[in-house]
């Protein structure tokens, strides 16, 4: 080790002015952006052809500037810290891909996620079930969703309730108790002529339509927040996620490794 920093010290002292590489100035990388990638050995290997060899490039420059290297041995470990921060780049894309592949995976089967997000409630989806609306509802919305759904729900069977206790004004009453959605989406069966104007006829329609209908867009809008977390917590499958996460940390303990290398050597060339 004694050897080694011997001749650290003594590559330092022998560098003059007019040998060492140019230094960038603050705000101004272009005396050595390119310079350093043309002549890294690393810089050549670390940026695959489909990648941004200037935003590599940006990297090594500010690299290159803050630690003001002396030396090839001081400019080779800055050019292997800028590797490892690269490919600590590519970990970040390939995990973003791999959560990206497991929620295309839990939208596809939307009613078992539902189903995961209540489990204690029946039939809370159907084959026509998708995860995606609700996916980029805002907490607004849901908030917003959730009060109708639950107005539609509570004037429905208000509306039920009147038609059960019966009297001369009975479906007058409870067509109007309806919420306006719902008092059209009425009057379209009339017109239809597929349910009569009547209190039989009205009954009858939120009975075996509306009501039912009512009851389910309620109760997914009050779950819609535990389907959200459903969905993302089934597309995150931490499972898949170890090698990255273990490559990752070895990425991590190098870069700690290759920077305390390099302070030591400017440390040694200061002395």
């Amino acid at each position: 080790m004694r050897t080694i920093e011997a001749e650290a010290v003594k590559e330092a002292a022998l560098i003059t002015s007019d040998q060492a590489a140019p230094v960038a100035t603050a705000g101004n990388y272009e005396p050595v952006r390119y310079n350093a990638m043309k002549h890294g050995i690393l810089s050549r290997l670390a940026v695959l052809a489909h990648e941004d060899h200037a935003e590599f490039a940006d990297l090594l420059a500010a690299l290159i500037e803050e630690h003001r290297p002396a030396g090839m041995t001081e400019r080779h470990l800055i050019e292997e810290l800028a590797t490892i921060i690269w490919r600590k780049r590519r970990v970040l894309l390939a995990e973003g891909a791999k959560i990206n592949e497991g929620l295309k995976s839990a939208v596809s089967s939307s009613k078992s996620v539902m189903s995961s997000a209540a489990p204690f409630q029946r039939g809370m989806a159907d084959e026509q079930s998708d995860v995606r609306e609700f996916m980029d509802t805002t907490p607004e919305a849901i908030a917003e969703s959730q009060q109708h759904a639950a107005l539609d729900l509570a004037a429905t069977r208000k509306a039920a309730a009147i038609l059960r206790k019966g009297g001369p004004n009975a479906y007058v009453k409870a067509r109007r108790a309806l919420i306006q959605e719902s008092r059209d989406w009425w009057d379209e069966h009339v017109e239809e002529e597929e349910h009569p104007a009547t209190a039989e006829g009205l009954a009858v329609f939120i009975r075996e339509t509306l009501e039912p209908i009512c009851f389910q867009t309620e109760r997914e809008a009050r779950f819609t927040p535990a389907i959200k977390v459903q969905t993302l917590g089934e597309g995150l499958r931490a499972h898949l996620l170890e090698k990255l996460n273990r490559y990752e940390t070895h990425l991590d303990r190098k870069f700690e490794r290759t920077l305390a290398m390099l302070l030591k050597l400017k440390q040694l060339r200061g002395a």
